[in-house]
C-alpha cells in the first residue's frame, strides 16, 4: 500500500480532538482524546462562547462574541482554516438543517442576524432587533423557524427563516438560556438559569403555550441530547448537577454530580461518557454515564464554555 494511503488511514483511525472554548482567555484548548491532555491552545478572538459544525463537517466554527468574528477550524487536525471578520456579536450560532441559513444571536447588541450560506461564504440577509440579550438558538427540522431565548427580557421568540420576521414571542420564566426542540418540532424546552426548572412550550400551533415546568436544579442552563432519541441532559449550573430528562414523560429520570458550575456538554461516540465544562473551576469534567462517577478532570483555561468533538454521539 502506498505510504500516503497508510498515513491517511492512520490519521483517520486517530480519535478526533476535543475542543474547549476558554471565554476569558480568548482561545481554544485542544485536548487529545486518547491521553486526555491539553496539547495546545488556538488563539481566537475575544470571548469565544459557542461553536458549531458546518453542514459539510469540514469546519467547526468558533463564535467570538466581542471580537465580531468567526474562527474556522479543521475538526480533525485542529488547524485554523480562516477567520471571518465583520460578523457582529456572534454569541450563539446555529445552521438550518437545509444548509441555507446561519443564524447568530447578538447577546450584547440585542439582535439576531440571518446569514445566507452557500457552503463557503456568508451573506447577511437581515438584522432583526429582538428583546434584551438574545441567548441561545434552535432551528426546527424543516428549516422554517428559529427559536431564540431572550435572557434579560424573559422571552422565547420565533423567527420565520423565509421572511426573516418575528412570528411570535411569549414570556418565559427567569433568565431563559438554552432551547431544545423535540424531534417532531412540537415541544421547545427552555432552561431557566434564573430558576431551578426547564419550561416546556407547545410550539406546534400558531400560538405557543407554556404547558409544564420540570424541576431539575438551580441554574438550569444547557441541553445535550443523549443520542438515544429519547433522553436529553440538562446542566444545572448553580446546583452543580446534570439532570437526565425523558422526552416522552417529561420527567427527570436520573442525575449526576458535576462540580464547578457545569455549562455546555458533549456526549462521546458510544454514549458512555459525558463531557461538561466546569465554568468556575477551569476544567473539563468527564462523567461515566453508567457508573455516574467523575472519571477525570482536564485543566483548561479561564471560564471554559463550549465543548465539542467530531467523535460524538448522534443528537
Amino acid at each position: 500500500m502506498p505510504a500516503l494511503l497508510l498515513l491517511a488511514g492512520a490519521a483517520a483511525a486517530q480519535p478526533a480532538p476535543i475542543f474547549v472554548l476558554n471565554s476569558q482567555d480568548a482561545d481554544v484548548s485542544v485536548i487529545d482524546a486518547t491521553t486526555w491532555r491539553e496539547t495546545r491552545r488556538i488563539p481566537t478572538g475575544k470571548e469565544p462562547h459557542h461553536l458549531y459544525l458546518t453542514p459539510d463537517e469540514k469546519s467547526v466554527i468558533v463564535a467570538n462574541a466581542t471580537a465580531d468574528s468567526l474562527t474556522f477550524i479543521d475538526p480533525r487536525t485542529a488547524q485554523v482554516q480562516r477567520t471571518l471578520r465583520g460578523v457582529m456579536d456572534p454569541y450563539h450560532l446555529r445552521f438550518s438543517p437545509d444548509m441555507k441559513w446561519l443564524v447568530t444571536a447578538g447577546n450584547r447588541l440585542h439582535h439576531v442576524d440571518m446569514y445566507r450560506w452557500d457552503g463557503k461564504e456568508l451573506a447577511l440577509a437581515k438584522r432583526i432587533p429582538t428583546g434584551k440579550t438574545p441567548s441561545h438558538i434552535s432551528i426546527d427540522s424543516r428549516s422554517t423557524t428559529a427559536y431564540v431565548t431572550m435572557q434579560d427580557s424573559d422571552e422565547l421568540v420565533a423567527v420565520d427563516l423565509v421572511s426573516q420576521d418575528i412570528k411570535w414571542r411569549i414570556k418565559t420564566g427567569p433568565m431563559p438560556a438554552d432551547v431544545f426542540l423535540t424531534a417532531d418540532d412540537r415541544l421547545a424546552l427552555v432552561g431557566l438559569t434564573g430558576s431551578d426548572s426547564v419550561e416546556v412550550f407547545d410550539v406546534s400551533g400558531a400560538t405557543p403555550r407554556s404547558i409544564r415546568k420540570i424541576k431539575t436544579g438551580a441554574g438550569a442552563h444547557a441541553f445535550r441530547a443523549a443520542g438515544d432519541k429519547r433522553h436529553v441532559y440538562v446542566s444545572n449550573r448553580v446546583a452543580n448537577s446534570i439532570s437526565k430528562l425523558d422526552l416522552q414523560t417529561l420527567q427527570v429520570v436520573d442525575s449526576y454530580n458535576a462540580p464547578g458550575g457545569p455549562d455546555c456538554m458533549e456526549v462521546m461516540a458510544g454514549g458512555k461518557l459525558l463531557m461538561v465544562t466546569s465554568r468556575w473551576a477551569r476544567k473539563l469534567t468527564v462523567i461515566d454515564l453508567e457508573t455516574k462517577q467523575i472519571v477525570r478532570q482536564v485543566k483548561v483555561g479561564k471560564s471554559p464554555h463550549g465543548v465539542w468533538t467530531l467523535d460524538h454521539a448522534s443528537r
